[in-house]
């Protein structure tokens, strides 16, 4: 591509309110422009990036089986009632009428169409297993959009999904689904790490999500360096200590003025944060479309897990309780406990507390507490489960050795979904003997602009971006220093494009000056300056991206040159 026929222009700066580096620059480079909230646009050489990262998935994805396919963005809102999410998925999901009122949805991701069309398609064992997948735009109203492509409300996503008998061919088609991410990653130059990931609005039986480790993300990783224990903190657990038995002690009311938190609390009372029990109230949006005030309990060092605790409840949603909604149920804000409340409250205990001995919790009244309160004399419980958040220090469950945690990116996701969509949908197959069985689903996601900006994210300097050659929009970026080159360079870039090099001939009459610092802002591996002085000196000066060194390659020798470096750039990056 020639620079004066592109469309999109460099910036000197970078735009203000851009909370991201990589972000930045592709916005500098002209990759992407904002369109609104969530929303960009792909400019050429943006759109050549995405085209190379999704080249790669697609021979990755057919490597296993794979073949693709397109579905509506506009689907029917009664696939939506079908599986149920219609109404448990929240505003992020587009719900929309068309002309004769008639509900329709922007589909965000597609289990429901592709199982209703899995049911008229599949129609006995010996059309299974089936892989299918697809690159499509998608639409999720998200109400936190940000990171430029990293969290956006329009994206693009790579949709997979998976047709077996039974949950043993469903494995199967996993492990290698798997594998395919991990080459996936490798071969793009992201290092990714996979982690257990949340069933979310998927449900199943299992999952793992492809997390980019970086500040920037907004998920946290939760890893043990000893053994590899690696989730997401969502659903991470931890080895929580077996408290020593003691014997139930009178329960006691004390004072403790102003000791409206766990360390105030503690100040006065001398104990340990692991004597305390805390309690956070939450409503939570029952399936029914009934709200339940929660009563969440956990001990005094530790912290509620939200989504352990919907997932326990069997919630679509929780969020915090407003104060009145706190008091309506007999609840003191700062010295709340289980004990007292008024009925219909939905008390749910972690299991550590409702294990634990004599703790010190709230007595529901103004400036006082209790000693002794104990799990099934003072208090009961609608639910008992684990529902904290694991942290730095804490144990790894698997070997007992301290967790880290690490802010990440999930770039990936694959969910063992079962039957639940199949079901719901109708798409059953029959066995050898006439039986009728449920299809055994898994979905597997990638987006791809998310990938794109993490790249962008991991591979940049001062100067600009750096692009690993697999998804680099172009692999070799002429510079041509003055109009008496201009010939040359011209049948340069045309043996370069005929020897299938792509190449970014930057043919605008600039200064060299600019030339390059342009050359470094869009980041593409291997620079070639085309001008009186390389001529003189023998050929073409040539430069990699990032490097300071110079070669003079004779022009005879240039395409053989050129695409040396392009497999050896390859190679180096697979081994990455």
């Amino acid at each position: 591509m020639k620079m004066s026929q592109s469309f999109g222009v460099t910036l000197r700066e970078i735009p203000s309110n851009t909370d991201s580096i990589g972000h930045g620059f592709l916005l500098r480079a002209g990759y992407v422009r904002q369109i609104g909230q969530g929303i960009f646009g792909y400019l050429p050489i943006g759109w050549k990036v995405l085209r190379r990262i999704e080249a790669v998935i697609r021979e990755e994805m057919e490597s296993v089986g794979g073949v693709e396919l397109s579905m509506p963005l506009v689907q029917p809102a009664e696939l939506w009632r079908r599986s149920g999410r219609w109404d448990s998925v929240g505003p992020e999901l587009i719900r929309l009428k068309d002309r004769r009122q008639r509900d329709l949805v922007l589909a965000m991701t597609n289990e429901e169409a592709v199982a209703s069309i899995a049911a008229t398609e599949i129609r006995s064992s010996r059309d299974l297993p089936k892989l299918v997948y697809q690159i499509q735009l998608k639409f999720r109203d998200d109400p936190r959009p940000r990171a430029g492509l990293i969290r956006t409300r329009e994206f693009t996503m790579k949709d997979a999904y998976s047709f077996d008998i039974d949950q043993a061919g469903l494995d199967n088609q996993y492990q290698r689904i798997f594998d395919a991410y991990t080459r996936i990653f490798q071969r793009c130059g992201l290092p990714s790490t996979a982690v257990g990931g949340d069933l979310g609005i998927m449900g199943g039986t299992g999952a793992h999500e492809f997390m980019y480790l970086n500040p920037i993300g907004e998920d946290t990783v939760v890893l043990c360096d000893r053994c590899g224990y690696a989730q997401n903190r969502q659903i991470a657990s931890i080895k929580k200590p077996e408290p020593d038995f003691e014997e139930q002690l009178p329960l006691e009311q004390i004072a403790t003025p102003d000791a409206t938190t766990i360390d105030a609390l503690t100040m006065q009372t001398g104990l340990s944060k692991s004597r305390t029990a805390k309690v956070v109230f939450f409503s939570a949006l029952m399936s029914d479309n009934r709200e339940l005030p929660v009563v969440a309990l956990v001990r005094g060092d530790m912290s509620v897990n939200e989504y352990k605790l919907a997932a326990l409840l069997e919630a679509v949603q929780l969020r915090p309780s407003l104060e009145d909604e706190i008091t309506a149920i007999g609840a003191v804000p700062g010295y709340a406990s289980p004990i007292g409340l008024e009925p219909g409250a939905c008390v749910v205990a972690d299991d550590l507390v409702a294990s634990s001995w004599n703790l010190v919790m709230g007595a529901n009244v103004a400036g006082f507490h209790y000693l002794n309160g104990n799990f099934g004399r003072d208090y009961e419980a609608t639910r008992v489960g684990d529902i904290v958040s694991a942290n730095d220090g804490d144990l790894c469950p698997e070997c007992s050795f301290e967790l880290r945690t690490e802010r990440g990116v999930e770039v990936g996701n694959i969910f063992k979904l079962g039957t639940r969509f199949s079901v719901a949908l109708g798409a059953n197959y029959l066995d050898a003997n006439g039986s009728e069985h449920p299809i055994t689903m898994g979905c597997y996601g990638i987006g791809v602009g998310r990938l794109m900006a993490c790249l962008a994210e991991h591979y940049h300097d001062a100067s600009g971006l750096l692009w690993p050659i697999e998804v680099s929009p172009f692999q070799v970026h002429i510079c041509s220093i003055g109009m008496d080159v201009f010939p040359t360079a011209e049948v340069i870039y045309g043996e370069l494009e005929k020897a299938g090099i792509a190449t970014l001939w930057d043919d605008r009459d600039l200064r060299a000056g600019i030339q390059f610092s342009d050359a470094d802002l869009i980041g593409v591996p291997i620079r070639m300056t085309v001008s009186s002085r390389s001529l003189q000196a023998g050929g073409i000066e040539t430069k990699l991206r990032g490097g300071s060194e110079t070669e003079i390659v004779p022009i005879s020798r240039l395409v053989e040159w050129t695409s040396k470096m392009v497999s050896g750039l390859r190679e180096t990056n697979t081994a990455m």
